[in-house]
């Protein structure tokens, strides 16, 4: 069970804005991805030496589930800030919180063997192809709605709500796949990216404290 949510602010910061658009590739996608980039490693490689541990004993580590779980939700407020959909500069680090995004996974009691290894043989083709053929689609849609919600920021200061709701859509979606392609649930991931009560977990006032505390 997965909780992802971005939380649409009132009102946006038209100056962050302009700030993102043209210096945010500067001050916030290069500094991340660098980091980002020698985590994603450590993460590539706990996911691998994951997948021989859940063959003989059909559970996930849980402190490596831990850090996956942390590694996703800082692309995740990353990506949330560069699309614009979340004023405030991205922290830095895998136990920090953005109070407008959610994310957490419920960790699996046990993996199923035979779905992790029909997953590792056959995971290009029954998962990739399908999901990875719409949101190779969906994500120029996104960049077209990323572009006219820039233009409804910059003179309203708010965000369309029915572009910010597709594009949370997408990423939950696109995130969905990911847990599963890195063995994280057994859950096949719904062809949507709506709220989906047998795979998704509700933001809970226990969750946004938490996210305040950090």
């Amino acid at each position: 069970m997965m909780t992802f949510d971005i939380k649409r602010q009132e009102s946006y910061s038209r100056g962050e804005l302009l700030l993102r658009t043209f210096f945010g590739f500067i001050y916030i996608m290069i500094p991340h991805a660098i980091l980002l980039l020698f985590v994603g490693l450590a993460a590539s490689v706990l996911n691998f030496l994951s997948f021989w541990i859940i063959l003989f004993t059909g559970r996930y580590p849980e402190s490596w589930f831990e850090f996956q779980v942390k590694y996703m939700k800082w692309n995740i407020r990353v990506n949330a800030s560069f699309f614009n959909l979340v004023d405030g500069y991205p922290k830095f680090g895998l136990n920090q919180e953005h109070e407008g995004v959610h994310f957490d996974v419920a960790y699996p009691e046990n993996i199923s063997r035979g779905s992790v290894l029909l997953r590792f043989f056959f995971g290009w083709l029954y998962v990739m192809i399908p999901h990875g053929l719409i949101l190779g689609i969906l994500v120029y849609a996104v960049l077209i709605v990323n572009f006219i919600a820039w233009w409804a920021v910059l003179f309203t200061g708010n965000y369309p709500k029915s572009m910010f709701d597709f594009q949370v859509k997408y990423f939950r979606w696109s995130q969905r796949v990911s847990l599963y392609m890195a063995y994280m649930t057994d859950k096949y991931p719904p062809f949507t990216g709506s709220f989906d009560p047998e795979y998704d977990m509700p933001v809970t006032n226990d969750s946004i404290d938490e996210n305040a505390e950090n």
